[in-house]
């Protein structure tokens, strides 16, 4: 008991004086503050919950009332309807007048008690859920990676394993990895979030004037308010300055840059509007197989159908056309199909497509009338000399007005890869062309449903797309961060070519001029020698080529 505990702190009386919110039972003739008989018999063997705190009564006519929730049990019950037939008012008449009769009905009102209640149903149940989200897998943080977290903690209890840490190489996190921020990036968002600093010599004027211009673009000039539901409008014109000097000159209009939670959120909401229909009409959306876990968990959760197409893995993973024709075909008979997307760079199979292919797969989608998604955020992260990025944008832009003027095309990019590797920000962009106008007004209804996406997000890719350029203040420490570190290129290759994933020394702190990398020995004995080897090999054709 709460209140109710003051109320009789003497056995069976009440302190007149306390008034509660709930139940009032009257009392005749209103006495004087003090301590009376009460109903605290009837009340023996209940728990009481008060739901009131007691109150001061200032006039003779008054109240007295507490508030119960009473859950009983069947001896409990017995026991209080016992003590109401007999009675419970007080023990001889009062001064003021109430009867043995009188005090039973009253009671009688009071303990209105219902039996404890049976737990119902829950509303959402695995089986009532969505059964488009059930249906929903994302591999790069499923039961795996769960499992990890577990083990995680039991080794923070002290649980012994035959390892001491968990290293984590299930997705693109390269700051979780020790990959060190680029300093003229949190320089401007340690600016656009505390304009205070604009006045610290300690911050140089190139990283002064980008904060100073994204501020000067956010309402009440605050990274902290709302922007437009497309995006900050002056960063969406650096993207599209950006996509035109990547692209050689390819324009890029900023009416056609929608800024983005992460490259992931435009995925998403462009699938949206592409689904439709039912049956066999029902789109379907084609995605290569190795894919993104992405793709197909989006398509489950909006009900689509996926087609797969199989990149082809002797041939480095090549993407073949042949192959999406014969996917496209099986997939006429139980769907529409009516997107095609591709990964380039190739994720997780890191295959970077020629020009030519990309031509092929554009004249494809044209014939077959086709939606083409291009997730091109791995853009950045291309080191073979061999291999060059080719955004579809260009290409599709080079092959010609036929082309160009009819193949709906949205391209994705984002802060979390590349050289940058601000995962967190979330930071995303994409770039939709040949647009039905009518759609276009769809789209930007559709991404006013969540406002906006994080403005701090969309200043990190106004400075990924806007960095320092030649005769600026920050060029030079740029440069030198935007290089790969020796060490790390180490691991990239050892990874691209044997699938051998380690830890750069440079996450742990190393001598200058000294590089090293981490691995753990914890495969079974047979299989560490095959690992042993493999970086044997790889070591002696890295320094053959590179040394």
């Amino acid at each position: 008991m709460h209140a109710l505990g003051a109320a009789f702190a003497k056995p069976g009386w009440v302190r007149v004086g306390a008034s509660a919110a709930r139940w009032r039972v009257p009392v005749a003739g209103g006495p004087k503050p003090g301590w009376h008989r009460s109903l605290k018999e009837p009340l023996a063997g209940l728990r009481c919950e008060t739901a009131a705190r007691l109150g001061q009564c200032a006039t003779c006519l008054f109240s007295f009332s507490f508030c119960a929730k009473v859950s009983l049990r069947k001896r409990a019950m017995q026991r209080a309807a016992a003590l109401v037939r007999r009675g419970c008012g007080p023990r001889t008449p009062s001064s003021w007048g109430r009867s043995q009769s009188s005090a039973a009905a009253e009671a009688s009102a009071v303990l209105k008690v219902r039996p404890e209640r049976s737990r119902r149903e829950r509303i959402l149940t695995l089986e009532s859920m969505n059964p488009q989200v059930k249906a929903v897998e994302y591999a790069v943080r499923g039961p795996i990676v769960l499992k990890a977290g577990e083990i995680e903690l039991e080794l923070q209890r002290g649980i012994k394993k035959p390892f001491t840490e968990v290293i984590r190489a299930n997705i693109g996190d390269a700051q979780a990895m020790g990959q060190q921020p680029i300093t003229f990036l949190r320089q401007v968002m340690a600016l656009c979030t505390y304009p205070n600093l604009l006045d610290s010599p300690s911050f140089p004027e190139d990283a002064k004037k980008r904060a100073r211009r994204i501020l000067q673009a956010c309402g009440g000039h605050s990274l902290g308010s709302y922007s437009a539901s497309q995006g900050v409008n002056c960063i969406r014109e650096d993207v599209a300055a950006y996509i035109t000097r990547r692209d050689g000159g390819v324009p890029a209009d900023p009416d056609n840059i929608y800024l983005t939670t992460g490259a992931s959120d435009g995925i998403s909401t462009i699938l949206k509007i592409l689904v439709s229909g039912g049956g066999k009409s029902r789109t379907g959306v084609m995605i290569p197989i190795p894919q993104y876990p992405l793709y197909s968990a989006v398509i489950s959760e909006l009900d689509a159908i996926q087609v797969n197409y199989y990149l082809d893995e002797e041939n480095c993973w090549a993407l073949n056309v042949n192959e999406l024709r014969r996917a496209v075909q099986e997939a006429k008979d139980h769907c529409d199909p009516k997107v095609l997307c591709i990964i380039n760079p190739g994720n997780p199979t890191g295959q970077v497509q020629s020009r030519k292919c990309i031509e092929d797969v554009i004249h494809f989608a044209w014939e077959e009338k086709l939606f083409l998604l291009a997730d091109e955020v791995y853009q950045d992260n291309v080191y073979s000399p061999d291999c060059r990025f080719h955004s579809f944008k260009k290409v599709l832009y080079e092959m010609g007005p036929e082309y160009s003027s009819n193949v709906e095309l949205a391209s994705f990019h984002s802060t979390s890869k590349g050289y940058m590797g601000e995962c967190g920000y979330r930071g995303g962009y994409m770039e939709v062309i040949n647009l039905h106008p009518e759609i276009k007004g769809q789209l930007v209804k559709l991404l006013s449903v969540r406002l906006c996406p994080p403005v701090s997000g969309q200043a990190a890719m106004d400075i990924v797309v806007n960095p320092p350029v030649a005769g600026e203040e920050s060029f030079e420490q740029f440069s030198r961060a935007h290089q790969m570190a020796p060490d790390m290129f180490y691991c990239m290759k050892l990874l691209e070519e044997t699938g051998i994933c380690v830890v750069p020394g440079s996450g742990f702190g190393q001598r200058e001029g000294t590089y090293h990398f981490r691995m753990t020995i914890l495969p079974p004995v047979e299989k560490l020698k095959t690992v042993l080897q493999k970086v044997k090999d790889f070591h002696i054709n890295f320094l053959e080529k590179y040394a």
